[in-house]
């Protein structure tokens, strides 16, 4: 339980610093003029990897590493879904740039 306790008072602590790196990545893609819908899945993506990681260290901390392979499946497995968008505007671009013959 302590390394729980712990461990989620250091990610509350962190929270503030996260946001303000969120902030920043936004206003560079705003400058960049990068569809903000793509900036806000890699985002998404990326919290994602970051709580599956924390959940499954806890739970191989707490003697659980089945449950934490299972975790990072899940983990895995959202960010398959969710980077589909990503993925077909990237394929849809590079169809749209080759020649057709």
């Amino acid at each position: 339980m302590l390394v729980l306790f712990a461990g989620t008072g250091i990610f509350l602590f962190l929270v503030d610093q996260v946001h303000k790196v969120i902030l920043m990545i936004e206003e560079l893609a705003g400058i960049a003029n990068v569809n903000t819908l793509y900036v806000k899945t890699i985002l998404k993506i990326i919290g994602i990897a970051y709580i599956a990681e924390f959940t499954a260290q806890i739970s191989k901390d707490a003697g659980l590493g089945s449950m934490a392979a299972k975790v990072e499946l899940a983990g895995k497995i959202l960010i398959l879904a969710i980077a589909v968008p990503i993925m077909t505007a990237l394929i849809e671009t590079i169809v749209n740039i080759m020649p057709i013959h």
